[in-house]
């Protein structure tokens, strides 16, 4: 199964441009930078887009260090970027980013307390 229609390099920017503004188009993959607070938030991170990659069945490239990760996504069958990575993106986008204190519902998200911040939202 092929990843489908690839993009050329200017529909990849235009789309990332219109639809994930913090991801960019690097040697023929988008990637996102995600900053966190430290190994355990790092790790809450990459298990993440673990599971979102794996219920996807696309699976990014992962670059992990102690206070961030990076995303890499290309269809290797497509070799090229299509909309399956650009829909695994806008998911691990969606929940990475969430904040839930910016929602009006009962959840009040992390506290504004540098003691239970994890993740350093853009």
């Amino acid at each position: 199964m092929t990843g489908g229609q690839t993009y050329t390099e200017a529909e990849v920017h235009a789309k990332l441009a219109q639809t994930l503004p913090n991801w960019f188009y690097e040697r023929g993959w988008i990637r996102r930078k995600y900053k966190t607070s430290g190994w355990k938030a790092t790790l809450m991170v990459v298990n993440t887009v673990g599971h979102l990659a794996e219920a996807a069945w696309h699976h990014p490239d992962l670059t992990v260090s102690y206070a961030f990760v990076i995303v890499k996504l290309c269809t290797h069958d497509a070799k090229g970027i299509t909309d399956q990575d650009f829909e695994l993106a806008s998911k691990i986008e969606q929940v990475i980013a969430w904040q839930p204190a910016l929602e009006e519902g009962a959840l009040t998200g992390t506290p504004n307390d540098a003691r239970f911040k994890y993740i350093k939202y853009d």
